[in-house]
């Protein structure tokens, strides 16, 4: 099977600064028929075929950056706003790193995707997506590992305080929520 791959990416893309979803815009949005309506259930399960299908063809073994521009333009072809290596600013103690840390791939504004080409993921890997959850206030992340044998190992949920859950296999840790 031979796989082609061709794609363009504009600098707006590459440098697309990180907002929180605004329930004020999102209503709006979604009153206008305008912006995403997805959910980040319904977005990680497309990223989750998209990365079964990127796994399939390519198979293992090419550097992280390979899998992350072709999962990219795989996301957008299905219509999803996806931002590449995008800076997620960090406030702590009165001081604000506007580029705390960069994710690797945020879709629709809404889930973060950290990707791996590692034989095996340690647990540093899922407590580095947890961190990025908590500093950027989302409440969904996925750890793709294409590495591994198959995708289905190298699959992981990563939760910040989610409570709209789809019923999913793949959950891997919530936070208890405090009251």
């Amino acid at each position: 099977m031979e796989v082609t791959f061709t794609a363009a990416l504009t600098k707006s893309a590459a440098r697309a600064e990180f907002r929180p979803p605004n329930p004020v815009t999102r209503r709006r949005e979604e009153r206008e028929g305008i912006g995403s309506l997805h959910n980040p259930e319904e977005i990680a399960r497309s990223v989750v075929d998209c990365g079964f299908r990127l796994h399939t063809d390519l198979g293992p073994g090419l550097l992280e950056t390979v899998y992350e521009t072709v999962l990219a333009a795989m996301l957008s072809e299905a219509g999803f706003n996806v931002a590449r290596q995008m800076p997620i600013p960090i406030e702590y103690n009165g001081i604000i790193l506007p580029e705390g840390f960069r994710a690797d791939l945020v879709i629709e504004r809404s889930l973060i995707i950290e990707i791996k080409s590692v034989e095996k993921l340690a647990p540093v890997h899922g407590k580095q997506l947890l961190t990025y959850l908590r500093l950027s206030k989302q409440p969904l992340g996925l750890l793709l590992n294409f590495g591994a044998p198959t995708f289905r190992e190298g699959v992981k949920r990563v939760v910040n305080g989610h409570t709209n859950f789809a019923s999913s296999r793949l959950r891997v840790h919530q936070i208890p929520q405090v009251e």
